[in-house]
C-alpha cells in the first residue's frame, strides 16, 4: 500500500475520532468549568448575604436570651427581700443573711481576668413606721446608732433624693418597690482616668404584724451584679471580657424603662447623679456641644433626637415590648443594633415595657469579615476544582490522542488483511 494512502487513512480515522470524542469532551469540560466559576461567584455572594442575615438573627436571639436572664435575676432578688422579711430584726441575723448572698464577678487580678465572689447587696436596713432606721448594715458592717437617720425625709438618704420609704409604706404585703439606678455620675475624664460607675438599685418592702404596718425593710443591690450581664460580653464572641471596647462598635448595654442607659462599656454614658443628688441631664440635640465640652454624655434614648434617630426608633419598639434588630448608619459607619425587652414587671415597671431593654451593637464590618472568610474558602475550593478539571482534561487529551493513533493503525491493518494485494494499485486512475 502506498504510504500516502496509508497516512490519509490514519488521518481520516483520527479526524473522525477527534470529532466524535474529543470535541464533545472539550465542550462538556468547558461547560463544567464555566459552571464552577459561575457557581463559585453566586455562592460567594449568597454566602455573604446569608451569613450577614444569620449573624444578625443570632445576635437578636442572644439579646433576647440575655434579657430573659436579667429578668430571672431580678425575680430572684425580689424573692430575697421577701424572704428577709421573716428574719429576726437584729444585726446578727442581717449580717448572716447578707453573707449568704454572693455571686461571682469578673475582675482583673495579678494581670489576669478571674472570677471572685462579691456580696449582692451593699446595704440592708430595718426602718420603723415613722421612717427612722433601727438597724443598718453597710458593706457588711453595722452602722452605729449615731449614724442612723430618718429616711422619710429624702434629703437624709444616701443619694439625697431617695423616696423609697414613702413608696414602700403604701404597698401591700408581699409587694416590693424597685428604685431607679442610683449612683454618682462618672464623667468622661474620670472614666478615662480609671474611675467606674458604682450604683445600686434600692428594693424596699413593707413590714406588718397583727396590728398592721410596722416599718420597711430595704436591700441595696450592687449594680455590678446586674451590669455583668452586658459588661462582660462581646456580641460577636463567645469568650467573656473584663470590659468591652466601645471604640469597636461591638458591645452590649442595658437601658431602663425610662430610656436611661444604666450599663455601658463607656460609663460616662450611664445616667447618674450630681453631688446634690440631682440627675445629670442627658445629651440632646440642643445641648450636645455644651455637654460634650464638659465631658457629660449621659444617654437617654428618648431624648437623643437627631443625634441618633435610629436608636430613638429602637427605644420606641422596645418600650412597646417588641424585639428585633435594626441596621443604621452613624458617624460614617454602618451598624446593626439588636434589642430585646427585659420581661420583669412590677408597679414601677408595668407591661409592655417592663424593666427596660437589652441592646447589642455590632459594626457591620464584623459581619462582613466573618462572611468574607467563608466566601473566600468557597472561592478557593472552586479554584482547586477548576485546576483539577484542567489537569484531568489535559491528561485525557493525551490519552485520547494516543488511543486515536492506536485505533487508526489497528483499522488500517484490518483493511490491509481484508483487501487483495493489488486492490489499491493505481487507485487514483480508477473511476469506481
Amino acid at each position: 500500500m502506498p504510504e500516502s494512502i496509508k497516512g490519509m487513512r490514519i488521518l481520516t480515522v483520527a479526524r473522525l475520532f477527534f470529532l466524535l470524542v474529543v470535541i464533545p469532551l472539550l465542550l462538556i469540560s468547558s461547560l463544567v468549568a464555566f459552571s464552577i466559576i459561575r457557581f463559585g461567584g453566586i455562592s460567594k455572594t449568597g454566602t455573604m448575604v446569608a451569613l450577614d442575615q444569620k449573624a444578625q438573627q443570632e445576635i437578636s436571639v442572644r439579646a433576647a436570651d440575655l434579657a430573659q436572664n436579667i429578668a430571672d435575676f431580678l425575680r430572684e432578688r425580689q424573692r430575697d427581700i421577701l424572704v428577709a422579711t421573716i428574719l429576726p430584726a437584729n444585726p446578727e441575723a442581717a449580717q448572716s443573711f447578707l453573707a449568704t448572698k454572693t455571686q461571682e464577678l469578673w475582675v482583673k487580678k495579678d494581670g489576669e481576668i478571674v472570677k471572685e465572689l462579691y456580696p449582692l447587696y451593699t446595704e440592708m436596713s430595718f426602718i420603723d413606721a415613722n421612717g427612722t432606721e433601727l438597724i443598718k448594715i453597710v458593706g457588711g458592717k453595722v452602722v452605729p446608732k449615731e449614724g442612723l437617720v430618718n429616711v422619710s425625709n429624702p434629703a437624709n438618704t444616701t443619694y439625697k433624693t431617695e423616696d423609697y420609704f414613702l413608696k414602700a409604706k403604701d404597698l401591700g404585703k408581699g409587694e416590693v418597690y424597685f428604685s431607679p439606678v442610683m449612683g454618682w455620675y462618672v464623667d468622661k475624664a474620670s472614666f478615662e482616668n480609671g474611675k467606674r460607675f458604682e450604683g445600686i438599685i434600692r428594693m424596699a418592702t413593707p413590714l406588718f404584724d397583727k396590728q398592721g404596718f410596722t416599718g420597711v425593710l430595704t436591700l441595696a443591690l450592687d449594680m455590678r451584679h446586674l451590669a455583668r450581664f452586658t459588661d462582660n460580653i462581646v456580641p460577636t464572641q463567645t469568650d467573656y471580657v473584663l470590659e468591652a471596647d466601645v471604640a469597636t462598635g461591638d458591645y452590649a448595654f442595658l437601658v431602663d424603662s425610662r430610656g436611661n442607659v444604666i450599663s455601658h462599656p463607656a460609663d460616662y454614658h450611664i445616667a447618674g447623679l450630681d453631688p446634690n443628688g440631682v440627675p445629670v441631664a442627658p445629651i440632646t440635640s440642643a445641648n450636645a456641644e455644651e455637654m460634650r465640652g464638659k465631658g457629660f454624655e449621659v444617654l437617654n434614648y428618648t431624648q437623643l433626637g437627631d443625634l441618633d434617630p435610629a436608636m430613638g426608633e429602637v427605644q420606641k419598639e422596645a418600650a412597646a415590648g417588641k424585639s428585633g434588630f435594626k441596621t443604621y448608619e452613624l458617624g460614617g459607619n454602618s451598624y446593626v443594633a439588636a434589642y430585646a425587652p427585659v420581661p420583669f414587671y412590677t408597679q414601677e415597671f408595668p407591661k409592655p415595657a417592663g424593666f427596660g431593654w437589652v441592646g447589642m451593637t455590632v459594626d457591620i464590618k464584623k459581619f462582613q469579615e466573618q462572611a468574607k472568610i467563608a466566601s473566600d474558602k468557597i472561592e478557593k475550593e472552586g479554584q482547586v476544582w477548576l485546576s483539577t478539571i484542567v489537569l484531568i482534561l489535559a491528561l485525557a487529551m493525551i490519552i485520547l490522542f494516543a488511543i486515536a493513533a492506536i485505533l487508526a493503525r489497528g483499522i488500517n491493518r484490518s483493511l490491509e488483511t481484508e483487501l487483495p494485494p493489488d486492490a489499491l494499485k493505481d487507485l487514483d486512475k480508477e473511476d469506481d
